[in-house]
């Protein structure tokens, strides 16, 4: 009986060839899957999406052309693949920068690159949260609009750079009075780095999610665009609504309650210290910047 079997699988499989399967091989399907699946993510968040849609036509040409044996049409398109995939690449650069960012401000990179920016375990203290908690309500009672960007780890120097030059100390009062209709700075955003007002009137990328609203105004779609590019918390005050939003990773939180944007203060306000072990002391850290406490 065991000999019939095995006569049977010979005769019927005997020819095909099973692979064997090592964990590496697992492995790399795992991470082909994630990047593709990544991929798929971006592509449908951004002007990329109606470029794969066009793609698919011209491919669904191609094959009837194919069918058909249209040489003309198969001539002309074995020709241009070239030039059409540099052309995307130069038209789409600002997306796919954007998607590189986005990689590599993945935190599993922490846990391999030991050299990362790091600073204390506090980004900033209870008197900023308090200010910037409190300012934002303030503004949104008399629906003054306002765009605030708090800086974790990616620096924002770049963002900084286009709008004026400031270095105080975070208050609720310098808040409101940058935003105050009619002033000089109220146009734009401030970026808060750790407990200070480093710049004002500074220029955000806009989003170019398909998915959000268009109810949307253009300080939300800089929220959303500087968090799709950077890991800061950007907070926007709705100058038609009063309402108070944040938008952090790309996904925006709207008309949150005073309550929860503390919480999301305090949250990012302490750094994990998972990696600790992972990271070199570069000497004494400038206890100076606290001296308000």
């Amino acid at each position: 009986m065991k000999q019939r079997i095995l006569d049977f699988f010979e005769t019927n499989w005997g020819d095909w060839y099973i692979p064997s399967v090592r964990f590496i091989d697992i492995v790399e399907i795992i991470i082909i899957a994630y990047l593709v699946y990544q991929l798929m993510v971006w592509i449908k968040n951004t002007k990329a999406w109606m470029l794969l849609k066009g793609i698919i036509v011209l491919g669904v040409f191609i094959l009837i052309a194919a069918i058909f044996k249209m040489n003309t049409i198969l001539w002309i398109a074995e020709n241009s693949i070239g030039v059409l995939a540099t052309a995307a690449v130069v038209v789409f650069q600002p997306e796919l920068r954007r998607a590189l960012e986005k990689l590599g401000q993945k935190d599993f990179w922490s846990s391999f690159m030991p050299f990362e920016r790091t600073a204390l375990t506090g980004r900033f203290n209870e008197k900023t949260i308090d200010a910037i908690v409190s300012a934002c309500y303030d503004m949104a009672k008399v629906k003054t609009g306002a765009l605030i960007v708090v800086e974790r780890e990616i620096m924002l120097t770049e963002y900084q750079n286009t709008g004026i030059a400031l270095d105080c100390i975070v208050s609720s009062q310098v808040l409101v009075n940058i935003f105050e209709h009619n002033t000089p700075l109220h146009d734009g955003a401030v970026i808060i780095r750790e407990n200070r007002i480093v710049a004002a009137t500074c220029y955000l990328p806009l989003s170019d999610n398909m998915r959000l609203s268009k109810d949307l105004g253009t300080r939300h779609r800089a929220a959303v665009g500087m968090s799709e590019v950077s890991d800061a918390l950007v907070i926007v005050v709705s100058e038609e609504t009063g309402r108070v939003s944040f938008a952090v990773g790309g996904h925006l939180t709207c008309a949150v309650p005073k309550e929860q944007l503390r919480e999301k203060l305090v949250q990012l306000q302490n750094k994990p210290e998972d990696n600790k072990k992972f990271t070199f002391k570069k000497g004494k850290q400038n206890d100076e910047r606290q001296m308000e406490e």
